[in-house]
């Protein structure tokens, strides 16, 4: 059974376009994309402008735009069209009638709103089966396996990024995640403390889960004070979050965001890694891990076997307890996709 087909050429291109659109407009964000009204002002016979919006968090804010001019005039004529948004949406639209893959609307506005709130340029990643289709449209295929989860999980390097932040960066996440008034709820524990995780009562099949690489603390969920979320330590994360790539995410309605995804081989070989971890009681679950692995390294053979060798090479230098793991993840892989059984990449060292 093949576990992709090639997109067509057209179908490729505009996925390309949406991504550098998107990655333009989220660089060169201007009132213009905002939503809120122009005011002018008068003083001393001159006329001057200010644009006033209302915060995700519901707070009033006004900027100062400049006084009257050519340059401001054409910002408020952007602003009258849209901005950027009408044409993103107009390739979000076309890319996915063209057979890109796009994601729920539901699972697309929790991440959206985690964008506006600066999740993900404060180092957040998209993991999990939403990142695994985002890949299939960064290679130029369609995974035949149509591989969907109610689950939504989103990653952070947490305690060993924090140095690497700017001392006032500061994002409320929990305050997204109730903005978005979709019955979400933090799951509680016994001891009357909340996790990383959420839940939808009505719904308990959709759940958003915020991982972090295991680190000296324990495996308990911490509060990351610069996110405003709890995080879950799990090991291995840490080699799922280097290399990080960015990604267009949208919906056949139009809806697009920019996130970053860990790159597909590190994907693809941390997949491994959790299959060979697993327990028995968990054998449905490393059954996927193990397809999702199987056919990201089928489409990287063809297209870019270096960049897994590399991926590979730098997993097996990281100790025993790393290699012992990925080669019961390789045999299961194997079990499944013996054509992979000719890939050098795969040996041990």
């Amino acid at each position: 059974m093949p576990r992709f087909a090639p997109l067509s050429s057209s179908a490729q291109t505009s996925y390309a376009q949406l991504l550098d659109a998107v990655h333009g407009a989220d660089l060169t964000r201007t009132v213009a994309n905002l939503r809120g009204t122009f005011a002018r002002k008068s003083v001393r016979g001159r006329e001057y402008w200010y644009f006033q919006y209302t915060e995700i968090s519901g707070k009033v804010r006004q900027v100062y735009v400049g006084p009257q001019s050519e340059r401001v005039q054409a910002l408020i004529d952007a602003h009258a069209a849209g901005g950027a948004l009408p044409a993103l949406e107009a390739l979000a639209r076309s890319s996915a009638a063209l057979g890109n893959a796009p994601v729920l609307a539901r699972h697309y506005k929790v991440v959206q709103r985690l964008s506006d709130y600066g999740f993900f340029r404060a180092g957040g990643v998209l993991v999990g089966t939403h990142a695994f289709l985002t890949f299939g449209n960064m290679l130029g295929v369609r995974w035949e396996d149509g591989q969907r989860t109610q689950d939504v999980d989103f990653a952070h390097a947490g305690k060993q990024l924090a140095i690497a932040l700017p001392t006032n960066v500061e994002i409320d996440t929990h305050a997204a995640i109730e903005s978005l008034q979709m019955g979400l709820l933090p799951i509680v524990h016994a001891d009357g403390g909340t996790g990383a995780t959420y839940l939808d009562p009505r719904d308990p099949e959709f759940q958003l889960d915020f991982l972090t690489p295991l680190h000296r603390g324990g495996n308990e969920p911490f509060l990351h004070p610069q996110l405003g979320i709890k995080l879950q330590p799990l090991k291995f994360m840490e080699y799922l979050l280097q290399d990080v790539q960015q990604a267009a995410l949208f919906t056949s309605a139009g809806g697009v965001a920019l996130v970053n995804v860990p790159h597909p081989a590190r994907y693809a070989l941390h997949k491994l890694i959790v299959a060979g971890e697993r327990p028995a009681s968990r054998i449905a679950k490393s059954n996927k891990d193990v397809q999702q692995a199987a056919a990201l390294l089928a489409v990287m053979h063809e297209q870019a076997a270096w960049q897994v060798d590399e991926a590979w090479q730098d997993l097996v230098a990281r100790g025993p307890g790393w290699r012992s793991r990925v080669v019961r993840g390789r045999d299961a892989l194997l079990r499944v996709a013996p054509e992979l059984d000719a890939a050098a990449w795969l040996v041990l060292p």
